[in-house]
């Protein structure tokens, strides 16, 4: 009788799969954001209102804009604990590869309310910026904002975290 290898069962990949939504898309319109209240306002108007949003978690999302700042993608990086999030340049900055933009406006929540900036806040938004710059993707703003829409919110960059556009 001749030798038969045994069957083996077939190997199956579950690849991710990334899909970036463009804002025309989802939300009708692109909203410009030359400050920090306009991408506050896009938080509280789109993010704050999908499925996935959980307002007792911290959730870290990147808007993509265009060259002429007009948001043009957004994707959620990662949904974290009550008080923490981990995030990676990788993560970060995958979608906004694929979307090819030409900056970013990161954001996360506080649910808390306090939305003064941690350490923990200030370090990974430095590091985020310099892998900005070898991406040659701008991070414009990081925002951290309230739960409400009152709340308030901090920009990163009005604290001189994040350089202003165009001192890099």
């Amino acid at each position: 009788m001749p030798f038969e290898p045994p069957l083996l069962a077939p190997i199956v990949y579950n690849a991710p799969i990334i899909k970036v939504v463009n804002v025309n898309d989802c939300f009708r319109e692109a909203s410009g954001t030359d400050r920090p209240e306009d991408a506050v306002k896009f938080w509280h108007d789109h993010i704050a209102t999908c499925d996935w949003f959980h307002p007792e978690k911290e959730h870290l999302v990147v808007l993509h804009l265009n060259a002429r700042s007009k948001i043009k993608s957004c994707h959620l990086v990662a949904c974290g604990l009550l008080d923490q999030i981990l995030a990676h340049a990788r993560e970060t900055f995958r979608e906004a590869i694929v979307a090819a933009a030409k900056s970013i406006i990161l954001m996360h929540n506080h649910p808390s309310g306090m939305t003064t900036a941690s350490e923990a806040d200030i370090r990974c938004t430095r590091d985020l910026v310099r892998a900005g710059q070898l991406l040659r993707i701008e991070v414009i703003d990081h925002v951290i904002v309230a739960p409400t829409i009152g709340g308030g919110f901090t920009s990163l960059r009005q604290m001189g975290v994040v350089p202003s556009p165009g001192n890099l």
